[in-house]
Protein backbone atom coordinates (compact mmCIF):
# COMPACT_ATOMS: atom_id res chain seq x y z
CA UNK A 1 0.00 0.00 0.00
CA UNK A 2 3.21 2.38 0.14
CA UNK A 3 2.41 5.39 -1.69
CA UNK A 4 -1.27 5.58 -1.97
CA UNK A 5 -1.79 9.06 -0.68
CA UNK A 6 0.40 10.43 -3.42
CA UNK A 7 -1.58 8.44 -5.85
CA UNK A 8 -4.92 9.95 -3.97
CA UNK A 9 -3.42 13.03 -4.70
CA UNK A 10 -2.68 12.59 -8.13
CA UNK A 11 -6.48 11.57 -8.78
CA UNK A 12 -7.50 14.40 -6.95
CA UNK A 13 -5.32 16.91 -9.09
CA UNK A 14 -6.51 15.34 -12.49
CA UNK A 15 -10.23 15.35 -11.69
CA UNK A 16 -9.95 18.67 -9.86
CA UNK A 17 -13.05 19.96 -12.00
CA UNK A 18 -14.91 16.83 -13.16
CA UNK A 19 -15.46 15.42 -9.82
CA UNK A 20 -16.98 18.27 -7.37
CA UNK A 21 -19.19 19.16 -10.51
CA UNK A 22 -20.66 15.82 -10.19
CA UNK A 23 -20.98 15.87 -6.63
CA UNK A 24 -22.80 18.32 -6.36
CA UNK A 25 -25.51 18.21 -9.57
CA UNK A 26 -25.72 14.21 -8.57
CA UNK A 27 -25.99 15.22 -4.48
CA UNK A 28 -28.67 18.38 -5.06
CA UNK A 29 -30.78 16.09 -7.67
CA UNK A 30 -32.84 14.41 -4.63
CA UNK A 31 -33.77 18.11 -3.25
CA UNK A 32 -34.89 19.36 -6.91
CA UNK A 33 -36.99 16.41 -7.26
CA UNK A 34 -38.74 17.23 -3.71
CA UNK A 35 -38.98 20.42 -4.83
CA UNK A 36 -40.80 19.84 -7.85
CA UNK A 37 -43.43 17.33 -5.94
CA UNK A 38 -44.12 20.21 -3.49
CA UNK A 39 -44.83 22.28 -6.64
CA UNK A 40 -47.29 19.83 -8.37
CA UNK A 41 -48.38 17.81 -5.48
CA UNK A 42 -49.14 20.71 -2.93
CA UNK A 43 -51.45 19.09 -1.07
CA UNK A 44 -51.74 15.65 0.99
CA UNK A 45 -54.24 14.56 -0.70
CA UNK A 46 -53.01 14.51 -4.10
CA UNK A 47 -49.43 13.35 -2.86
CA UNK A 48 -51.42 10.05 -1.26
CA UNK A 49 -53.29 9.78 -4.55
CA UNK A 50 -50.55 9.94 -6.64
CA UNK A 51 -48.38 7.68 -4.27
CA UNK A 52 -50.80 5.01 -4.25
CA UNK A 53 -51.71 5.12 -8.29
CA UNK A 54 -47.80 4.68 -8.82
CA UNK A 55 -47.40 1.71 -6.52
CA UNK A 56 -49.84 0.20 -8.38
CA UNK A 57 -48.44 0.51 -12.20
CA UNK A 58 -45.95 -2.20 -12.94
CA UNK A 59 -44.27 -0.25 -15.87
CA UNK A 60 -43.73 3.15 -13.29
CA UNK A 61 -42.26 0.59 -10.64
CA UNK A 62 -39.81 -0.77 -12.80
CA UNK A 63 -38.10 2.20 -14.00
CA UNK A 64 -37.80 4.03 -10.95
CA UNK A 65 -38.86 1.81 -8.04
CA UNK A 66 -41.38 1.38 -5.40
CA UNK A 67 -42.92 4.02 -3.64
CA UNK A 68 -43.51 3.72 -0.12
CA UNK A 69 -44.73 7.18 1.23
CA UNK A 70 -46.53 9.71 0.43
CA UNK A 71 -44.69 12.57 1.78
CA UNK A 72 -42.64 15.25 -0.77
CA UNK A 73 -39.22 13.39 0.38
CA UNK A 74 -40.88 9.73 -0.04
CA UNK A 75 -42.23 10.57 -3.72
CA UNK A 76 -38.47 12.45 -4.49
CA UNK A 77 -36.67 9.27 -2.73
CA UNK A 78 -38.72 7.35 -5.41
CA UNK A 79 -37.61 9.53 -8.55
CA UNK A 80 -34.05 9.18 -7.11
CA UNK A 81 -34.39 5.59 -8.46
CA UNK A 82 -32.61 6.41 -11.83
CA UNK A 83 -29.68 8.75 -9.78
CA UNK A 84 -28.78 5.72 -8.18
CA UNK A 85 -28.26 4.44 -12.21
CA UNK A 86 -26.14 7.80 -12.60
CA UNK A 87 -23.84 7.16 -9.33
CA UNK A 88 -23.34 3.67 -10.62
CA UNK A 89 -22.47 4.40 -13.48
CA UNK A 90 -20.06 7.33 -12.76
CA UNK A 91 -18.05 5.23 -10.38
CA UNK A 92 -17.41 2.52 -13.12
CA UNK A 93 -16.04 4.83 -14.97
CA UNK A 94 -14.08 6.64 -12.55
CA UNK A 95 -12.71 3.55 -11.16
CA UNK A 96 -11.48 1.99 -14.77
CA UNK A 97 -10.12 5.61 -15.73
CA UNK A 98 -7.46 5.41 -13.29
CA UNK A 99 -6.85 1.81 -13.12
CA UNK A 100 -6.86 0.10 -16.26
CA UNK A 101 -6.80 3.10 -19.27
CA UNK A 102 -3.86 3.56 -16.75
CA UNK A 103 -2.07 0.52 -17.80
CA UNK A 104 -3.28 1.11 -21.51
CA UNK A 105 -1.41 4.53 -21.75
CA UNK A 106 1.83 2.77 -20.23
CA UNK A 107 1.93 5.45 -17.11
CA UNK A 108 0.86 2.64 -14.71
CA UNK A 109 4.44 0.74 -15.18
CA UNK A 110 6.53 4.04 -15.02
CA UNK A 111 4.61 4.51 -11.73
CA UNK A 112 5.08 1.22 -10.68
CA UNK A 113 8.63 1.27 -11.22
CA UNK A 114 8.67 3.73 -8.10
CA UNK A 115 8.31 3.33 -4.65
CA UNK A 116 4.66 2.07 -5.31
CA UNK A 117 3.16 -0.61 -3.55
CA UNK A 118 1.24 -3.39 -5.90
CA UNK A 119 -2.05 -2.79 -4.00
CA UNK A 120 -1.70 1.14 -4.34
CA UNK A 121 -3.18 2.25 -7.37
CA UNK A 122 -6.55 0.04 -7.01
CA UNK A 123 -6.55 1.07 -3.67
CA UNK A 124 -6.00 4.52 -4.08
CA UNK A 125 -9.20 4.83 -6.84
CA UNK A 126 -11.41 3.04 -4.68
CA UNK A 127 -10.75 5.33 -1.97
CA UNK A 128 -11.44 8.29 -4.11
CA UNK A 129 -14.61 6.73 -5.46
CA UNK A 130 -15.60 5.90 -2.05
CA UNK A 131 -14.79 9.22 -0.60
CA UNK A 132 -16.83 11.09 -3.49
CA UNK A 133 -19.84 9.11 -2.57
CA UNK A 134 -20.35 9.81 0.87
CA UNK A 135 -19.70 12.96 0.38
CA UNK A 136 -22.42 13.12 -2.15
CA UNK A 137 -24.23 11.07 0.31
CA UNK A 138 -23.61 13.60 3.08
CA UNK A 139 -24.32 16.66 0.59
CA UNK A 140 -27.68 15.28 -0.41
CA UNK A 141 -29.07 15.03 3.32
CA UNK A 142 -27.80 18.65 3.63
CA UNK A 143 -29.80 19.58 0.63
CA UNK A 144 -33.19 17.91 2.06
CA UNK A 145 -32.50 19.31 5.84
CA UNK A 146 -30.43 16.64 7.20
CA UNK A 147 -33.07 14.14 9.63
CA UNK A 148 -32.58 10.90 9.61
CA UNK A 149 -34.65 10.10 6.29
CA UNK A 150 -32.56 12.34 4.56
CA UNK A 151 -29.42 10.82 5.74
CA UNK A 152 -30.70 7.07 4.92
CA UNK A 153 -31.35 8.85 1.49
CA UNK A 154 -27.73 9.89 0.88
CA UNK A 155 -26.29 6.54 2.62
CA UNK A 156 -28.17 4.73 0.19
CA UNK A 157 -26.92 7.00 -2.95
CA UNK A 158 -23.65 6.33 -1.61
CA UNK A 159 -23.69 2.50 -1.16
CA UNK A 160 -24.78 2.02 -4.95
CA UNK A 161 -21.78 4.56 -6.29
CA UNK A 162 -19.22 2.30 -3.80
CA UNK A 163 -20.68 -1.23 -4.85
CA UNK A 164 -20.14 -0.64 -8.14
CA UNK A 165 -16.73 1.47 -8.12
CA UNK A 166 -16.15 -2.27 -6.53
CA UNK A 167 -17.53 -3.65 -9.48
CA UNK A 168 -15.35 -1.52 -11.95
CA UNK A 169 -12.19 -2.88 -9.77
CA UNK A 170 -13.13 -6.44 -10.93
CA UNK A 171 -13.93 -5.66 -14.26
CA UNK A 172 -10.14 -3.75 -14.25
CA UNK A 173 -8.68 -7.06 -13.46
CA UNK A 174 -9.98 -9.38 -16.19
CA UNK A 175 -9.68 -7.87 -19.92
CA UNK A 176 -5.73 -6.48 -21.52
CA UNK A 177 -7.97 -2.73 -22.36
CA UNK A 178 -10.28 -0.29 -20.63
CA UNK A 179 -12.74 -0.94 -23.35
CA UNK A 180 -13.87 -4.34 -22.53
CA UNK A 181 -12.92 -3.49 -19.05
CA UNK A 182 -16.20 -0.58 -19.15
CA UNK A 183 -18.26 -2.92 -21.39
CA UNK A 184 -18.17 -5.89 -18.77
CA UNK A 185 -18.69 -3.17 -15.81
CA UNK A 186 -21.45 -1.71 -17.96
CA UNK A 187 -23.24 -5.35 -18.28
CA UNK A 188 -23.13 -6.11 -14.80
CA UNK A 189 -25.00 -2.43 -14.20
CA UNK A 190 -27.58 -3.14 -16.78
CA UNK A 191 -28.45 -6.54 -15.73
CA UNK A 192 -28.57 -5.22 -12.10
CA UNK A 193 -31.16 -3.05 -13.43
CA UNK A 194 -33.26 -5.13 -15.41
CA UNK A 195 -32.73 -7.71 -12.56
CA UNK A 196 -34.49 -4.88 -9.96
CA UNK A 197 -36.71 -3.30 -12.48
CA UNK A 198 -38.25 -7.41 -13.60
CA UNK A 199 -38.52 -7.67 -9.76
CA UNK A 200 -40.09 -4.65 -8.96
CA UNK A 201 -43.08 -4.38 -11.92
CA UNK A 202 -43.64 -7.96 -10.87
CA UNK A 203 -43.94 -7.67 -6.29
CA UNK A 204 -41.37 -10.56 -6.34
CA UNK A 205 -38.27 -11.18 -4.28
CA UNK A 206 -36.24 -11.20 -7.55
CA UNK A 207 -35.28 -7.54 -6.72
CA UNK A 208 -33.31 -8.57 -3.59
CA UNK A 209 -30.52 -10.02 -6.13
CA UNK A 210 -29.57 -6.27 -7.48
CA UNK A 211 -27.72 -4.21 -5.29
CA UNK A 212 -29.49 -1.06 -6.56
CA UNK A 213 -32.39 -2.68 -4.76
CA UNK A 214 -31.09 -2.40 -1.73
CA UNK A 215 -30.52 1.16 -1.56
CA UNK A 216 -33.76 1.63 -2.58
CA UNK A 217 -35.15 -0.87 -0.09
CA UNK A 218 -33.98 1.01 3.06
CA UNK A 219 -37.29 2.90 2.65
CA UNK A 220 -36.53 6.47 3.67
CA UNK A 221 -38.99 8.75 5.20
CA UNK A 222 -41.05 6.22 5.37
CA UNK A 223 -39.63 3.84 7.69
CA UNK A 224 -36.11 4.20 7.50
CA UNK A 225 -34.24 0.17 7.52
CA UNK A 226 -30.59 0.60 7.64
CA UNK A 227 -30.42 -3.06 7.25
CA UNK A 228 -30.16 -3.29 3.36
CA UNK A 229 -27.03 -1.10 3.51
CA UNK A 230 -25.38 -4.01 5.08
CA UNK A 231 -25.52 -6.35 2.13
CA UNK A 232 -24.23 -3.55 -0.02
CA UNK A 233 -21.19 -2.95 2.49
CA UNK A 234 -20.58 -6.69 2.71
CA UNK A 235 -20.43 -7.04 -1.21
CA UNK A 236 -18.36 -4.21 -2.03
CA UNK A 237 -15.91 -5.71 0.75
CA UNK A 238 -16.46 -8.69 -1.19
CA UNK A 239 -15.62 -7.38 -4.58
CA UNK A 240 -12.69 -4.87 -3.37
CA UNK A 241 -11.05 -7.86 -1.80
CA UNK A 242 -10.88 -10.08 -5.08
CA UNK A 243 -10.20 -7.04 -7.19
CA UNK A 244 -6.62 -6.91 -4.91
CA UNK A 245 -6.34 -10.85 -5.25
CA UNK A 246 -6.82 -10.95 -9.04
CA UNK A 247 -4.49 -7.76 -9.42
CA UNK A 248 -1.55 -9.61 -8.04
CA UNK A 249 -1.95 -12.77 -10.41
CA UNK A 250 -1.72 -11.19 -13.20
CA UNK A 251 1.05 -9.40 -15.17
CA UNK A 252 0.57 -5.10 -15.72
CA UNK A 253 -0.71 -4.28 -18.71
CA UNK A 254 -2.06 -7.71 -19.19
CA UNK A 255 -6.02 -9.40 -18.50
CA UNK A 256 -6.70 -12.67 -16.56
CA UNK A 257 -9.25 -13.21 -19.15
CA UNK A 258 -7.32 -15.58 -22.09
CA UNK A 259 -7.34 -13.23 -25.25
CA UNK A 260 -8.30 -15.15 -28.22
CA UNK A 261 -5.71 -15.33 -30.69
CA UNK A 262 -6.77 -14.93 -34.45
CA UNK A 263 -5.27 -17.33 -37.44
CA UNK A 264 -1.88 -16.38 -38.46
CA UNK A 265 -3.76 -15.77 -41.63
CA UNK A 266 -6.45 -13.95 -42.39
CA UNK A 267 -8.29 -13.39 -45.77
CA UNK A 268 -11.34 -11.02 -43.87
CA UNK A 269 -9.07 -8.86 -42.54
CA UNK A 270 -9.26 -7.29 -46.01
CA UNK A 271 -9.31 -3.73 -45.32
CA UNK A 272 -9.70 -0.77 -42.61
CA UNK A 273 -13.67 -1.48 -42.55
CA UNK A 274 -13.07 -5.45 -41.86
CA UNK A 275 -10.24 -4.30 -39.34
CA UNK A 276 -12.99 -1.90 -37.71
CA UNK A 277 -15.93 -4.71 -37.81
CA UNK A 278 -13.91 -7.11 -36.39
CA UNK A 279 -12.79 -4.71 -33.48
CA UNK A 280 -16.37 -2.97 -32.75
CA UNK A 281 -18.33 -6.53 -33.46
CA UNK A 282 -18.61 -7.24 -29.70
CA UNK A 283 -20.15 -3.69 -28.88
CA UNK A 284 -22.40 -3.78 -31.43
CA UNK A 285 -24.30 -7.04 -30.65
CA UNK A 286 -23.82 -6.26 -26.89
CA UNK A 287 -25.62 -3.12 -26.81
CA UNK A 288 -27.96 -4.44 -29.74
CA UNK A 289 -28.74 -7.52 -27.61
CA UNK A 290 -29.30 -5.38 -24.42
CA UNK A 291 -31.67 -2.98 -26.28
CA UNK A 292 -33.59 -5.44 -27.18
CA UNK A 293 -33.90 -7.12 -23.86
CA UNK A 294 -34.66 -3.78 -22.03
CA UNK A 295 -37.79 -3.03 -24.80
CA UNK A 296 -38.91 -6.69 -24.37
CA UNK A 297 -38.95 -6.22 -20.87
CA UNK A 298 -40.61 -2.87 -20.61
CA UNK A 299 -42.93 -3.17 -23.29
CA UNK A 300 -45.33 -5.54 -21.76
CA UNK A 301 -46.00 -3.45 -18.96
CA UNK A 302 -46.53 -0.43 -20.13
CA UNK A 303 -49.89 -0.42 -20.77
CA UNK A 304 -51.33 -0.32 -17.49
CA UNK A 305 -50.18 3.25 -16.99
CA UNK A 306 -52.88 4.54 -18.83
CA UNK A 307 -55.46 2.55 -16.79
CA UNK A 308 -53.77 4.17 -13.65
CA UNK A 309 -54.79 7.45 -14.49
CA UNK A 310 -57.20 8.04 -16.76
CA UNK A 311 -59.54 8.98 -14.20
CA UNK A 312 -57.67 11.79 -12.61
CA UNK A 313 -57.02 14.63 -14.74
CA UNK A 314 -54.58 16.18 -12.12
CA UNK A 315 -52.21 13.37 -11.26
CA UNK A 316 -52.22 12.89 -15.61
CA UNK A 317 -50.87 16.37 -15.78
CA UNK A 318 -48.15 15.70 -13.51
CA UNK A 319 -47.22 12.56 -15.13
CA UNK A 320 -46.80 14.67 -18.18
CA UNK A 321 -44.81 17.13 -16.42
CA UNK A 322 -42.58 14.46 -15.96
CA UNK A 323 -42.56 12.85 -18.99
CA UNK A 324 -43.96 14.56 -21.49
CA UNK A 325 -45.94 13.60 -24.79
CA UNK A 326 -49.76 12.63 -25.73
CA UNK A 327 -51.89 10.09 -24.23
CA UNK A 328 -50.70 8.80 -20.65
CA UNK A 329 -48.94 5.34 -22.81
CA UNK A 330 -47.42 7.61 -25.52
CA UNK A 331 -45.68 9.47 -22.63
CA UNK A 332 -44.65 6.52 -20.56
CA UNK A 333 -43.12 5.04 -23.77
CA UNK A 334 -41.40 8.49 -25.20
CA UNK A 335 -39.94 8.70 -22.05
CA UNK A 336 -38.11 4.90 -22.35
CA UNK A 337 -37.00 5.99 -25.51
CA UNK A 338 -35.30 9.10 -23.85
CA UNK A 339 -33.71 7.33 -21.99
CA UNK A 340 -32.82 4.98 -24.60
CA UNK A 341 -31.45 7.79 -27.15
CA UNK A 342 -28.76 8.50 -24.60
CA UNK A 343 -27.86 5.15 -23.85
CA UNK A 344 -27.62 4.91 -27.74
CA UNK A 345 -25.45 8.00 -27.46
CA UNK A 346 -23.42 6.77 -24.73
CA UNK A 347 -22.55 3.96 -27.34
CA UNK A 348 -21.58 5.98 -30.24
CA UNK A 349 -19.45 7.80 -28.17
CA UNK A 350 -17.71 4.36 -26.94
CA UNK A 351 -17.28 3.20 -30.55
CA UNK A 352 -15.83 6.44 -31.63
CA UNK A 353 -13.45 6.67 -28.90
CA UNK A 354 -12.15 3.28 -30.10
CA UNK A 355 -10.18 5.24 -32.78
CA UNK A 356 -7.96 7.30 -29.43
CA UNK A 357 -8.07 4.22 -27.62
CA UNK A 358 -6.13 2.52 -30.65
CA UNK A 359 -4.01 5.33 -30.86
CA UNK A 360 -2.92 5.75 -27.70
CA UNK A 361 -1.80 2.11 -27.75
CA UNK A 362 0.17 2.48 -30.32
CA UNK A 363 -2.12 -0.09 -32.70
CA UNK A 364 -3.07 2.96 -35.02
CA UNK A 365 0.49 3.31 -36.46
CA UNK A 366 1.58 0.38 -37.38
CA UNK A 367 -1.58 0.00 -39.60
CA UNK A 368 -1.09 3.85 -41.24
CA UNK A 369 2.41 2.92 -42.07
CA UNK A 370 1.09 0.19 -44.75
CA UNK A 371 -1.10 1.25 -47.62
CA UNK A 372 -4.36 2.17 -45.45
CA UNK A 373 -4.69 5.99 -45.33
CA UNK A 374 -6.12 7.98 -42.11
CA UNK A 375 -9.28 8.68 -43.30
CA UNK A 376 -10.44 5.26 -44.37
CA UNK A 377 -9.26 4.00 -41.16
CA UNK A 378 -10.94 6.29 -39.22
CA UNK A 379 -14.46 6.12 -41.64
CA UNK A 380 -14.26 2.23 -40.42
CA UNK A 381 -14.78 3.17 -37.27
CA UNK A 382 -16.99 6.19 -37.98
CA UNK A 383 -19.32 3.37 -39.68
CA UNK A 384 -19.93 1.96 -36.68
CA UNK A 385 -20.13 4.45 -34.53
CA UNK A 386 -22.75 6.05 -36.35
CA UNK A 387 -25.02 3.01 -37.53
CA UNK A 388 -24.57 0.79 -34.32
CA UNK A 389 -26.66 3.39 -32.47
CA UNK A 390 -29.84 3.31 -35.20
CA UNK A 391 -29.32 -0.87 -34.99
CA UNK A 392 -29.71 -0.31 -31.19
CA UNK A 393 -32.72 1.79 -31.42
CA UNK A 394 -34.00 -0.19 -34.03
CA UNK A 395 -33.81 -3.17 -31.74
CA UNK A 396 -35.23 -1.28 -28.53
CA UNK A 397 -37.97 -0.61 -31.06
CA UNK A 398 -38.83 -4.02 -32.50
CA UNK A 399 -38.50 -5.48 -28.37
CA UNK A 400 -41.11 -2.73 -27.20
CA UNK A 401 -43.16 -2.75 -30.11
CA UNK A 402 -43.63 -6.67 -30.23
CA UNK A 403 -43.65 -6.75 -26.54
CA UNK A 404 -46.54 -4.00 -26.34
CA UNK A 405 -48.23 -5.23 -29.02
CA UNK A 406 -48.41 -8.45 -27.89
CA UNK A 407 -49.61 -6.94 -24.35
CA UNK A 408 -52.54 -4.67 -26.53
CA UNK A 409 -53.21 -6.91 -29.30
CA UNK A 410 -52.45 -4.89 -31.95
CA UNK A 411 -49.08 -5.96 -33.80
CA UNK A 412 -49.54 -2.52 -35.70
CA UNK A 413 -47.66 -1.21 -32.70
CA UNK A 414 -44.55 -2.75 -34.11
CA UNK A 415 -43.40 -0.29 -37.20
CA UNK A 416 -44.83 2.70 -35.02
CA UNK A 417 -42.68 2.20 -32.29
CA UNK A 418 -39.79 1.27 -34.53
CA UNK A 419 -40.28 4.51 -36.73
CA UNK A 420 -40.43 6.43 -32.53
CA UNK A 421 -37.14 5.22 -31.87
CA UNK A 422 -35.66 5.59 -34.57
CA UNK A 423 -36.74 9.50 -34.58
CA UNK A 424 -34.12 9.45 -31.72
CA UNK A 425 -30.76 8.97 -34.09
CA UNK A 426 -29.96 12.23 -35.32
CA UNK A 427 -29.70 13.14 -31.54
CA UNK A 428 -27.42 10.18 -30.73
CA UNK A 429 -25.36 10.88 -34.11
CA UNK A 430 -24.74 14.43 -33.17
CA UNK A 431 -22.77 13.22 -29.86
CA UNK A 432 -21.09 11.15 -32.22
CA UNK A 433 -20.22 13.27 -34.73
CA UNK A 434 -18.60 15.18 -31.76
CA UNK A 435 -16.61 12.51 -30.45
CA UNK A 436 -15.03 12.18 -33.63
CA UNK A 437 -14.52 16.45 -34.02
CA UNK A 438 -13.02 16.39 -30.49
CA UNK A 439 -10.53 13.17 -31.75
CA UNK A 440 -9.33 14.79 -34.76
CA UNK A 441 -9.44 18.43 -33.52
CA UNK A 442 -7.85 18.05 -30.05
CA UNK A 443 -7.39 14.51 -29.49
CA UNK A 444 -6.49 15.07 -25.62
CA UNK A 445 -9.96 16.33 -24.60
CA UNK A 446 -11.39 13.38 -26.32
CA UNK A 447 -13.16 12.10 -22.92
CA UNK A 448 -15.14 15.68 -23.19
CA UNK A 449 -17.79 13.72 -25.39
CA UNK A 450 -18.39 11.94 -21.96
CA UNK A 451 -18.89 15.02 -19.86
CA UNK A 452 -21.40 16.55 -22.71
CA UNK A 453 -23.21 13.52 -22.53
CA UNK A 454 -23.41 13.99 -18.89
CA UNK A 455 -25.01 17.34 -18.98
CA UNK A 456 -27.61 16.45 -21.68
CA UNK A 457 -28.18 13.51 -19.65
CA UNK A 458 -29.17 16.12 -16.34
CA UNK A 459 -31.26 18.61 -18.48
CA UNK A 460 -33.01 15.44 -19.27
CA UNK A 461 -33.55 14.67 -15.81
CA UNK A 462 -34.22 18.04 -14.37
CA UNK A 463 -34.77 20.36 -17.27
CA UNK A 464 -38.87 20.24 -17.44
CA UNK A 465 -38.81 19.97 -13.50
CA UNK A 466 -37.34 22.90 -13.20
CA UNK A 467 -39.12 25.02 -15.82
CA UNK A 468 -35.72 26.08 -17.10
CA UNK A 469 -35.84 28.82 -19.69
CA UNK A 470 -35.88 26.74 -23.74
CA UNK A 471 -32.56 28.95 -24.42
CA UNK A 472 -31.13 26.08 -21.60
CA UNK A 473 -32.91 23.15 -22.40
CA UNK A 474 -31.71 23.77 -26.61
CA UNK A 475 -27.92 23.48 -25.51
CA UNK A 476 -28.91 19.47 -25.56
CA UNK A 477 -29.80 18.49 -29.13
CA UNK A 478 -32.32 15.20 -27.48
CA UNK A 479 -34.24 18.85 -26.73
CA UNK A 480 -35.03 18.86 -30.56
CA UNK A 481 -36.09 15.33 -31.21
CA UNK A 482 -40.09 14.89 -31.28
CA UNK A 483 -41.81 13.35 -28.30
CA UNK A 484 -42.46 10.16 -29.81
CA UNK A 485 -44.93 8.12 -29.80
CA UNK A 486 -47.79 10.74 -29.70
CA UNK A 487 -46.07 14.32 -30.72
CA UNK A 488 -45.97 16.24 -33.75
CA UNK A 489 -42.95 15.22 -36.07
CA UNK A 490 -41.15 18.36 -38.08
CA UNK A 491 -38.25 17.69 -40.32
CA UNK A 492 -36.26 20.54 -39.68
CA UNK A 493 -34.86 19.48 -36.27
CA UNK A 494 -33.98 16.28 -37.18
CA UNK A 495 -32.30 17.47 -40.71
CA UNK A 496 -30.46 20.10 -38.87
CA UNK A 497 -28.99 17.65 -36.20
CA UNK A 498 -28.04 15.61 -39.68
CA UNK A 499 -26.14 17.83 -40.81
CA UNK A 500 -24.65 19.19 -38.17
CA UNK A 501 -23.46 15.27 -36.98
CA UNK A 502 -22.02 15.61 -40.89
CA UNK A 503 -20.31 18.58 -40.43
CA UNK A 504 -18.53 17.49 -37.23
CA UNK A 505 -17.87 14.31 -38.52
CA UNK A 506 -16.07 16.04 -41.43
CA UNK A 507 -13.96 18.13 -39.43
CA UNK A 508 -13.10 15.37 -37.18
CA UNK A 509 -11.59 14.04 -40.31
CA UNK A 510 -10.08 16.67 -41.43
CA UNK A 511 -7.91 17.37 -38.61
CA UNK A 512 -6.82 13.98 -38.18
CA UNK A 513 -5.96 13.79 -41.61
CA UNK A 514 -3.57 16.64 -40.49
CA UNK A 515 -2.35 16.17 -37.27
CA UNK A 516 0.42 13.85 -36.42
CA UNK A 517 -0.38 10.55 -34.61
CA UNK A 518 0.20 9.63 -30.90
CA UNK A 519 -0.03 13.29 -29.90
Amino acid sequence: MTGVRHLIRLILRRDRVLLPLWVLILAALPAVYAASFAELTPTEESRLLYARTTAGIPSIEAMLGPVYGHSVEALATQRAGLTLLIVALINVLVVIRHTRAEEDAGRRELVAATVVGRHAPLAAALIVAACADLVIGLLTAAFLGFSGGSLLLGMSVASAGIVFAAVGAVAAQLTENAGPARGLALAALGVAYLVRAAGDATGSDLSWASPLAWSQYTKAFAGDDWRPLLASLGLTAVLAVAAGWLSVRRDVGGGLLPTRLGPAGSTSLTGPFALAWRLQRGLLIGWSTGFLVFGLAFGGATSGAAEAFRDNAELAELFARLGGGASLTDTFIATLFGIAAIAAAAYGIQAASRMRAEESAMRAEPVLATATARVPWALGHVVFAVIGPVVALFMIGVGLGLSFGADVGDMGQVPRLIGAALAQAPAAATLTGLTVALFGLLPRLSAVAWGILAICLLLGQIGALLQLSEAVLDLSPFTHTPRLPGGEVTALPLVVLALVAVALTAAGLWGFRRRDVGV
